[in-house]
Parts: C-alpha cells; structure tokens; sequence
C-alpha cells in the first residue's frame, strides 16, 4: 500500500469496493424498474415443460403447489402414471377443495400392450382435463406426461393443440412429457427443456420413492 492510497481502498470490502457495487446495483435496479414497467399483461399461461432430463413433472408440480398456497383452485390430470403410488397425490389430495386430482393413465404403453386400451384411456383423461380447465373456478391445470400420448398417437395433435391454443383466457395450462411436438412448442406461452447431464439410471440405480414418484 502506497502512501497515496488510503486504507480499505481497492480492498475486497473496502469503502471504494462497496460504493462501486452500490452504484452498480442501482444503476440495475432502475433499468429493471423500467422493464417490470412495461409488463403489463396479466393472462393465463400454456406451459410445456419438454426435453430427455428429469424434472419436467416435478417442476410443474412445484407450480400446482404454488397455486395452491395462493389460495387458488387447481387441476391435475395425469395421462401415464394413472398406477403409480406418487408422493405429489398423497400431498395433493389432502386439500380436496383446492385441487381435482385424476391418476387416469394405466402406464407405460409397454405395459400394457393393447393400443386401443391406451387410446380409451387417454381420451378419457383428455375428457376429463376440458372439463377441468373449462371450469372457471380452477385456475391451473397440469396435464402430466400428455405429450407422450400425442407422441404415440393416441389423441389427435391437432385436435389438442387447437383447443389449447382457444383455452380459457385465465387458465394456466401445464403440459409436461418428453418430444413435445413443434406444433405444442409453437403455440406455447413458456416452453422449458431440461436437458439430461447425469442420472443415476445408467449406473444401475432403480427409480426411487421421493425422487421419481
């Protein structure tokens, strides 16, 4: 240190450090300020959450969650894993006037080997998600693993992604599943990819109670 140079200056924590930072985050908040201004808009969401990485159902379940410590009424409609013990509808049952839960997928389409069983199957459940999003007390609704059944074939895409595309002005949609089609993407409000880095699966480790269901 010079003798030109007072103490704590230049220095991690010192006086000139701190009124730098100060002066930067200012600077930011003001431009943020200005962006958050011009938002405006206040309207009901498509989301499609798509990609080969984990997370896609329990980030949207995350939003029900959120919905629902809003107060808000919330729909889940699951169109694969209808036969799994997940850990999100023992929590999510438990608050019967908020959330209409409905597990009507049978699995996987190679368990159960029959198409036309799959496609009854879906087309109930899609049934049952219109009524849960034209319903104008419900708020969100999830509709988890629908992209793999359009994937399959098993309801016609245009079909879907033109009543999506017209839904209720003030209903947030969920669409979680893997192979999201272009058509989805297009229409979309928020679309997120998880891209997969690791999983435990290619080392041999099982799907476990708290991660995957």
């Amino acid at each position: 240190m010079t003798e030109e140079t007072h103490e704590g200056e230049g220095e991690p924590g010192g006086e000139d450090v701190n009124a730098r930072h100060a002066e930067k985050m200012a600077k930011k908040k003001a431009a943020r300020d200005r962006m958050l201004a011009g938002k405006t808009i206040e309207k009901g969401l498509l989301i499609v959450h798509t990609g080969k990485g984990k997370g896609k159902s329990t980030a949207a379940f995350g939003m029900v969650l959120r919905a629902v410590g809003h107060g808000m009424r919330a729909g889940v409609v699951q169109f694969v894993k209808g036969k799994w013990a997940t850990g999100e509808r023992t929590v999510l049952e438990r608050f019967p006037d908020q959330v209409e839960f409905h597990a009507l997928g049978e699995g996987f389409t190679w368990e159960t080997q029959d198409r036309e069983r799959d496609i009854a199957s879906a087309r109930a459940a899609w049934d049952a998600a219109k009524r849960l999003i034209e319903d104008p007390e419900i708020r969100m609704v999830l509709l988890d693993e629908l992209n793999i059944v359009l994937r399959y074939g098993y309801l016609p895409l245009e079909e879907v992604v033109e009543y999506l595309r017209n839904k209720p002005a003030d209903t947030h949609v969920i669409v979680t599943g893997r192979n999201a089609a272009d058509e989805l993407i297009e229409v979309a409000d928020l679309v997120t990819e998880m891209t997969m880095v690791k999983h435990p699966f290619r080392d041999g480790v099982k799907a476990q109670a708290g991660i995957e269901f």
